[in-house]
Formats: structure tokens, C-alpha cells, sequence
């Protein structure tokens, strides 16, 4: 479980730094995901983390509002993640998904939040007017795990559908692409 930790970190440190990128005046721009703004991102991360630490009965605790400060509740969450990723114990909490059945807290935030914070962080780069390249090993780790889901990763309120890649594309083009984003 600490390479789980390790790589949760290490995107988390990475979504981190791109919110505290975003202009004053970004905050309210569109995203890639539509109906979403840059803050709209931030949120759906934070309520990720929440989710799962429901998933396993227990909460973030006291979390700024998104809405007066991103970088606030991103790091609160990232926080009581980590902390819970670290401590064997708590990381090794299980729960029954809907779609994905039987298995540990761990697994849930590599499987999806760590994914998570890959793709959307350039969803928030994007709304800020940023440029970002994304670790190429999570794009190819990413990439796999999500087509491995079929069409489950294409239902309501994930993600769109696959758009084709522009021509010569790298490998976060093509996971972009997959994901239904224009690169």
C-alpha cells in the first residue's frame, strides 16, 4: 500500500500546484467538463475524497468551502487522504462498491481518485488558460485502468465519449481523446 501512498502524494502535490497556478480571475472560467468551471473541478476532487472516506465511515472533517477557498479544501482533503493512505490500518478499511464490488480504501482512491486527479488536473489547467504535461507513466497507467472499465467509464456523470485523437498524438492526447476531451 505505500506505492498507493506514494503515487497519491505525488498527484495530489501535482493537482496541489495547479490550483495554486490558477488566476484570481480564472476561478469562474469553463473547464473541459462540461456545465464545470475551474472551481467546479476543484469541488468534484473534494467531493471524491469525501466519497470514499464515507465508502469506509468516516468524514474529512473540517473542510474550508470551495466556493471562498480551492486550495484551502483541496489541501484539507489531501490531507486527511494521506494521513489514512499512510496508516496501514486505515488504508486497509473495506467497503462493497456498487459497480466494482469488495475492496480496500487503498485501492478505491488508486483506482479512482488518483485517476481522478491525473485527468482533472488537466480539466483545471485548461480553465485557467495553463499548460500542463501529465507523468507519462499515470497517462499510460491511467489509460489502462479506464479502458480496462468498458462502458461503465462512459455513464452518467463520468466520462463523455471517446473523441478521436488528433493526428501524430502523444499518449496524453490519446488518454484525453479516450476520455471524450479535445486536446
Amino acid at each position: 500500500m505505500a506505492d498507493i501512498a506514494e503515487r497519491y502524494d505525488r498527484l495530489a502535490a501535482d493537482f496541489a500546484a495547479t490550483i495554486a497556478a490558477v488566476p484570481d480571475d480564472r476561478w469562474g472560467a469553463p473547464s473541459p467538463c462540461e456545465g464545470w468551471t475551474a472551481r467546479d473541478v476543484v469541488a468534484h476532487m473534494v467531493d471524491n475524497h469525501r466519497l470514499f472516506e464515507g465508502f469506509v465511515g468516516r468524514d474529512l472533517g473540517d473542510v474550508p468551502p470551495v466556493e471562498d477557498d480551492p486550495a484551502g479544501a483541496f489541501a484539507a482533503a489531501r490531507a486527511v487522504v494521506s494521513r489514512h493512505l499512510h496508516d496501514p490500518e486505515a488504508a486497509g478499511a473495506t467497503f462493497e462498491g456498487a459497480v466494482f464490488g469488495h475492496m480496500s480504501f487503498a485501492e478505491g482512491i488508486d483506482r479512482f481518485v488518483c485517476a481522478d486527479l491525473l485527468v482533472h488536473r488537466w480539466d483545471l489547467a485548461r480553465a485557467a488558460g495553463l499548460e500542463v504535461t501529465l507523468p507519462a507513466d499515470e497517462v499510460a497507467r491511467v489509460h489502462a485502468g479506464l479502458a480496462a472499465m468498458g462502458d461503465v467509464l462512459r455513464g452518467p456523470g463520468a466520462f463523455g465519449p471517446e473523441v478521436p485523437a488528433p493526428e501524430g498524438a502523444d499518449a496524453q492526447a490519446r488518454l484525453l481523446a479516450f476520455l471524450g476531451r479535445r486536446p
